[in-house]
């Protein structure tokens, strides 16, 4: 079960100034959007001296069709606490909130096992990680694979719930995630007149004035509207899914003009 609500500010708590069930992203993809920005990770293991604690390593790590990959060496704790017992989780994170706990963070759990056909694994790992090359042959060094058979994500305050692990399987990462942080530094700078118009054309923020744009994906985007309340956030969904930066430039000026047409401004 997901929810979006919990533990969120009184503003929020407002009736929505837009519609919630226009396109958005599964907390399914936003896990695998956020794992996939991500090369390393804490590697939970149980440990076998003491026995029994959990025992968390700082790894680098790869995604093979959703399953984490790593290669590790014989000589590391973490490996022999594999050997006795392959149950494990790795957790992946997110930075530069200021606050951190507004970070998103994913958990994958599973049994996590050596692989002895490493020609996938490789692949993934060392397209992630090339440095790793010169050890990789190393007779120590061995790929292993946790086979993810739960998921839990956080995606920030508010944000959080069990993902089933087919459902993490299938989903995609987003296309959009890698240029998301230009398209709104651009559109934060250069187009700041836009966005209280997107808020007041497509929800009920008829009064919104300022607006900054938050979020941007495949299927829309999102933004913090200045209010009498505080911050208020408006998303606002694309006709259609999209997967390049020319394409958001194409929709979002799309939108501008029918904005305009709507609000009687163009």
């Amino acid at each position: 079960m997901s929810n979006d609500a919990h533990a969120t500010p009184t503003a929020a708590r407002l009736a929505p100034l837009y519609d919630e069930a226009i396109a958005t992203p599964t907390h399914a993809e936003r896990a695998r959007t956020l794992a996939a920005q991500c090369k390393t990770g804490t590697l939970g293991t149980l440990a076998m001296e003491p026995p029994g604690y959990p025992y968390g390593s700082f790894v680098t790590v790869a995604f093979d069709g959703g399953h984490p990959v790593f290669l590790i060496s014989e000589l590391a704790e973490h490996t022999r606490n594999l050997h006795a017992d392959p149950r494990a989780s790795l957790m992946v994170a997110e930075g530069g909130a200021i606050d951190p706990l507004a970070n998103g963070r994913v958990t994958l759990l599973g049994e996590c096992t050596r692989l002895t056909d490493r020609t996938t694994a490789a692949a993934a790992y060392l397209e992630r990680h090339p440095n790793a090359a010169y050890y990789a042959e190393f007779r120590d060094f061995a790929y292993w694979r946790i086979e993810v058979s739960a998921v839990r994500y956080i995606g920030g305050y508010g944000r959080m719930s069990w993902v089933d692990a087919a459902d993490w399987l299938a989903a995609e990462p987003d296309p959009l995630a890698a240029d998301a942080a230009g398209i709104l530094a651009h559109m934060n700078a250069d187009h700041a007149d836009a966005l209280p118009l997107y808020c007041r054309a497509f929800s009920r923020g008829i009064a919104v004035t300022e607006a900054v744009m938050t979020g941007i994906d495949r299927y829309g985007f999102e933004m913090s509207a200045s209010t009498p309340d505080g911050p208020r956030p408006i998303r606002v969904a694309f006709p259609a899914a999209i997967r390049t930066p020319t394409d958001a430039r194409g929709v979002l000026v799309a939108l501008l003009h029918e904005a305009r047409a709507k609000l009687g401004t163009a």
